[in-house]
């Protein structure tokens, strides 16, 4: 089943990577995203390699672990491997698909000419990826 173009925009704008992203530039992003299908126990992402894609979940059930034990748990509308789409490091944990699921999934390459053609949607990425950094690191130190 294919997602219509509104409910495309309507999952990337929940992604706080885009969260300051116009409605235009969500849709230049959403033309880049393809969907895919992932079966039951197949595994997305192995914790320790290079990741070259981001994923966002349409349906279907994800089991995030690290070292072996559960983390989380991934569901309609949550997303892995943003980082992936602006660095080159390696996964920081193993992503396996706990029932059938439809993804959508944007790459490195794809995502980096976007960026080259739309400097704004270039701007607001780095804003939210800077803002994350550092409300993850007063969280680490306890400082605000």
């Amino acid at each position: 089943m294919q997602l219509r173009r509104d409910a495309k925009l309507e999952l990337l704008k929940g992604v706080p990577l885009f969260a300051k992203c116009s409605k235009a530039e969500l849709r230049r992003i959403a033309i880049l995203a393809d969907e895919v299908q992932l079966d039951e126990n197949r595994t997305l992402i192995r914790e320790g390699t290079r990741g070259r894609e981001f994923f966002v979940v349409v349906d279907g059930v994800l089991r995030v672990t690290r070292d072996g034990r559960q983390v989380s748990v991934l569901s309609a509308g949550d997303f892995v491997g943003e980082l992936a789409l602006v660095t080159d490091v390696p996964r920081t944990a193993t992503v396996t698909a706990s029932t059938p699921v439809h993804l959508l999934v944007l790459t490195h390459r794809g995502f980096l000419d976007l960026l080259d053609q739309s400097p704004s949607i270039a701007v607001k990425v780095l804003q939210n990826l800077g803002e994350r950094l550092h409300s993850d690191a007063s969280a680490r130190s306890g400082s605000p």
